[in-house]
Parts: C-alpha cells; sequence; structure tokens
C-alpha cells in the first residue's frame, strides 16, 4: 500500500540531511514495532515540492511524500498514527493522506526514483563495503541479488525470484549523491531502473523499494 501525504508549509528551516527526522517521523505514527528488524519491506521518498534557500530548504506551498508498505497492517497502523498525530516537525503538519494505486504491471518496468537515491554495497575481503553506483556493470547483479533477498524474506518463491534490475545507462541525467545520516556519509545513484520480472515482483519493487537503507530513505521509486 503506498500512502500519499500533503503537508503544510514549513514554518522552520528544513536541514538538507533531514532523513533521520523523516525516518523519526515513521516509527512515531508506528508506535510501538519492529519493522526495524532484518530487511526493510517498506520504503518512503523524499519530499517534494522544496526549494533551496539561505542553506536550507523551504516549501512555500506545502509538500508532498510517498510512504510504502508490503505489508497493509502496517500501513494501517501507520495511518491511524498520523491521524492521531499529524504533526511532521519543521512546522509541517498533514493536512491531507490519500492511498494511490499501484500501476498496472507487466513483465517489465521502467521506475524513476522518488527523489531519493538508490544505495548498494559490496564486501570487500577485508570486510568493509564499497558502494557499487549506476555507471559500474557489477551494481546490476548486486542490486539485483539484493531484491531477491528481500523477496524471499516476505515469502515469495518460484519465478517471481527471477526477477531482475538494471541501471539505465543511458540516461543523460544520471548522477551520483553523497546524502548524510547523522553524520554518516551515504554515496546513491539518481538513476532510473528497469525491473523485469513476474508483475508481483515489479508491484513489490514499487512498494519496498530496491537497494539497501530503504527504510531510512533511500531506493524508493515511483
Amino acid at each position: 500500500m503506498r500512502l500519499q501525504l500533503q503537508l503544510t508549509p514549513n514554518t522552520q528551516p528544513v536541514p538538507y540531511d533531514h532523513l533521520h527526522q523523516l525516518t523519526g517521523a515513521l516509527h512515531k505514527w508506528l508506535g510501538r514495532n519492529d519493522i526495524h528488524d532484518g530487511l526493510s519491506l517498506y520504503s518512503f521518498g523524499w519530499l517534494r515540492g522544496g526549494e533551496s534557500r539561505n542553506g536550507s530548504l523551504r516549501f512555500p506551498k506545502g509538500a508532498t511524500w510517498n510512504i510504502s508498505f508490503f505489508d497493509d497492517e502496517k500501513a494501517r497502523q501507520l495511518l491511524k498514527g498520523m491521524l492521531d498525530q499529524p504533526e511532521l516537525g519543521f512546522g509541517m503538519q498533514i493536512h491531507e493522506i490519500r492511498e494511490i494505486a499501484p500501476p498496472s504491471f507487466q513483465s517489465h518496468h521502467y521506475f524513476l526514483t522518488d527523489g531519493s537515491s538508490i544505495v548498494i554495497r559490496q564486501k570487500r575481503p577485508d570486510g568493509s563495503r564499497a558502494y557499487l553506483l549506476w555507471d559500474n556493470p557489477a551494481t546490476d547483479q548486486a542490486l539485483t541479488e539484493s531484491f531477491q533477498r528481500k523477496l524471499t524474506a516476505a515469502g515469495f518463491s518460484g519465478a517471481d525470484l527471477g526477477v531482475t534490475a538494471s541501471f539505465d545507462r543511458t540516461y543523460q541525467n544520471a548522477r551520483t549523491r553523497k546524502i548524510a545520516i547523522k553524520g554518516t556519509n551515504h554515496r546513491g545513484s539518481e538513476c532510473p531502473v528497469i525491473v523485469e520480472g513476474t508483475p508481483d515482483a515489479l508491484h513489490f519493487a514499487w512498494t519496498v523499494g530496491l537497494g539497501e537503507l530503504t527504510g531510512s530513505g533511500f531506493g524508493a521509486l515511483r
């Protein structure tokens, strides 16, 4: 289930590195939950409608924010929390919530990132991890395997696990971005992805996103 929030204009500056505040709001609305345990079967995009001014973001006409859950019950739990506590932070409040119907998926789909970057890493021999970016062909395999693990964790099997994900390297505006979360910098790719597989697997990608740290504001798709 995907929920789209319409937020009121901010009354306080929104810092560029505000993703952890969005994560905090999500957990506040969910109340007691276990979604931070194991793989994240949910995703959220970045706030849309902002403009940069004096070293921070402003949303003079409010913001739009998409949040998606594979588990509809978790989405309903989130909705209840939002109705009880509509404050997001930075002086912004929820003034409208609506459910977004998914596209009619076939055997492949061209996804854009929902304002966010896709993060995927590969373990080095010394145990550290290297960021894989859109212009590296090896990234596709890592992205596919990461998504297949999420499918398995969610109970998918058979043909659904034959899914593949790849960056569109012909996209002229692809770029990498460095985003900080609580002082830790992560490098991600802003580039469309092509996902091929069953309609159910494609719907799952639309819901949970691709790559790592989808529970922290990375990898959300639209």
